[in-house]
Parts: C-alpha cells; structure tokens; sequence
C-alpha cells in the first residue's frame, strides 16, 4: 500500500510537523541527577535529522519530591535540567524537527532496583500500589493542590524554553492513571468516586491548569491506556459510551490529542467494531488522535524487557486504517529507538535495511 498518507504534514494550534509519524516516549534512564546530558541531546536530534515527524520525549517527572523512583529519570524542573531541555530542544529544532516533553509524576511505585529512594515517600490516591500492597502515602488536598500546580508549570517552562507541544502522561499506571482506576483510587473525598467520570476530578483539574498556564494556541496531548501493567486486559471504559463519558470531558478540559496507547495497534477496543482504541477515541470526540503499539516490530515493548527481540514487520494494516481516516498521528517506539533513520527508510521504501530490535538496544542511546 502507499505510504502517502503517513508523509503528509500536520498541523494543529503550535505544532507543525512534516509528516505523521512520531516517536514514542520511551523511558532511557540517561540523565544523572534528573539533569539530560549532551549525549541525550544527540539521541534526540538524531531522530530529528531522521526526519521523525514530532519526537515525543521519555517521560520527564514534575516538581513534586516523590515524583520519580530512579535518579537518572529526567527532571523538568529546576535551573540545571531545565537548561539541559533547553539544549535538548535547540539540538533538535536546529534538525528541521519538532519535540514535545511528556510531563509526569509516577506515582505509587515499586522501589527501584537499584536502592535509590526519594527523600519524602511515594504519594498517590490512596497510597496503594496495587491490590492488597501499599507502598507510599494517600495525597492530601493540599497535595493534591500543589501536584496540579506543578504539572501546569512544567507545561509552561516547555512552552518558554521553545517546545512544540506538550504530553500530560495520564497512562500505564502511573499518577493520573492510579486516580483513574477504582483499584488504586479508594478516596471518599471528590477525587475518589464509583465511576469513571468522578475519579477523572484530577485529570481534569491538570489539563485545566495546563491549558491555563499555556495559553489557547498551544497544543496539548494526553496519552492514555485501558491495560495496566498488573492486568493487561483491563479496561477503564468497557463501552463505547463508557469511554465517551471518560473522555469527552477531558477534551473539552483542553486537551487537543489524544495519544492511545495499546499494546497492539490492530486489536480492536469493543466487540462490533475493528476500531482501535485511537479509532474510537477521534469518533466520540471528533479530536485528532495518535496510535501506537507493536507499529513495525514483531512483539511488544514490554517483552523487550523480559528478553524477546523483534523483527521488522508489515505496515499494511497501519496504512490500511490511516487510509480510513481511523487516527490522525502514528506513535513509533523501538524502530526508532534502535534506528534513527527508520522514517527515511519506510519513505524510501528500503525495507531490506530495517532493523530487528534487542534488549541490548536499551543499554545506551544509540
């Protein structure tokens, strides 16, 4: 099938990017100290002389003391690591590219591997970690008050050191999502609640605060999952209205893409229906969407880390439903994470030089 469509250019409020494809935030666990180094710089502009469409950063935690369980997870605050993003930033715009930050807080979280603690404990809805397994603290009011506030300065220090975008990470487990979920959430205050739209207080109130912080005419992405890492079938919303409810809200918040994650682009969200979790979530709410999942590899990222590697495999079906008109954007994450020139190779059709991917791949920034 033609490629055309996933080289077309895009364009919505600040972010104009030449074509749809783009990279996928992927933890690195690359900047001591929270502070991204010149070596982060050149991984991203790479991907940006690649010709990757917009580059969507690893995740890079908020202005709260337990927001992070690894010491070598970015920061996007403070003197030192905001000018390191500075220069991350300069690198990949003097590249032709466009580069969004994914702003985050982790949450209640397993304590890191290596021993490394936050100073003040984890903190989250409710404390708990998952079922029968606490490991951090319930947030309180004026924690949750203070955490709101920290998200819409990140967003604006993105918007001031030059970005193009910015990407609230609202998925996989983490802070936003740890509210979202009945499992995590059992608050009996107005951020807790029986349903979906009543646990969503939260997210709102970020993407509220964000949008206050960055004006009108910069463009806000949510990234979002149903699957949770302890239950990969889980799914928040269980219907077509559910998820209407879930997310209809949060675009009239402000939010202006919704990033979709799933663990395989191709698996359809309901029964009745092929459309993906993208599919669905820019027909409830007419927003432009990005997909993402398994997108030219064999395999998931999350067998990566348990040691499988992946070979280069067809985009048909992508193409097939982009030519549908079923989402806007296509996320891409190990592809690019082990070949920075993967764009140039699917636009020049050079499928005899892709990449298969390893675990090694995760060892260093290529």
């Amino acid at each position: 099938m033609s490629t055309a469509n996933l080289f077309k250019p895009f364009s919505l409020k600040s972010l104009n990017i030449k074509n749809r494809i783009v990279m996928a935030p992927m933890t690195r666990s690359f900047s001591p100290d929270g502070i991204p180094t010149q070596d982060v710089a050149a991984y991203y502009a790479k991907r940006a002389a690649g010709d990757v469409g917009l580059i969507l950063s690893e995740g890079t935690v908020i202005d709260r003391v337990s927001s992070s369980n690894d010491a070598n997870i970015p920061h996007f605050y403070g003197e030192k690591a905001l000018a390191g993003w500075q220069n991350v930033i300069n690198n990949v715009h003097r590249e032709g590219g466009s580069m969004g930050p994914q702003i985050w807080h982790m949450g209640i979280m397993d304590n890191h591997h290596s021993g490394w603690l936050p100073s003040q404990p984890f903190e989250g809805p409710s404390g708990i970690l998952r079922p029968g397994i606490t490991n951090g603290n319930a947030m309180t009011t004026e924690d949750i008050e203070n955490a709101i506030l920290a998200y819409g300065r990140a967003a604006a220090d993105a918007k001031r050191l030059g970005f193009d975008c910015v990407e609230i990470h609202g998925a996989h487990g983490y802070l936003i999502d740890q509210f979202f979920w009945d499992v995590t959430n059992k608050r009996t205050d107005s951020y807790g609640g029986k349903t979906i739209i009543e646990r969503s207080k939260f997210a709102l109130e970020v993407i509220k605060e964000v949008r206050r912080q960055v004006g009108d005419d910069f463009t806000i992405i949510m990234r979002l999952s149903q699957w949770k890492s302890i239950d990969y079938t889980h799914k928040l919303a269980a219907t077509p209205a559910e998820m209407e409810a879930w997310l209809q809200p949060m675009a009239d918040a402000g939010v202006d893409i919704f990033h979709c994650s799933q663990r395989r682009f191709w698996e359809p969200e309901f029964e009745g229906s092929d459309l993906n979790f993208a599919g669905w979530a820019k027909k409830l709410t007419g927003k432009a969407t990005i997909t993402v999942g398994s997108v030219g590899l064999s395999g998931e990222f999350l067998a990566a880390f348990r040691g499988e590697s992946s070979e280069p495999s067809s985009l048909t079906e992508l193409l097939r439903r982009m030519d549908r008109g079923d989402f806007d954007l296509v996320a891409v994450g190990r592809p690019l994470l082990a070949d920075a020139a993967w764009v140039q190779k699917i636009r020049e059709n050079r499928t005899g030089e892709l990449k298969g991917f390893s675990k090694e791949a995760l060892a260093e920034l290529l």
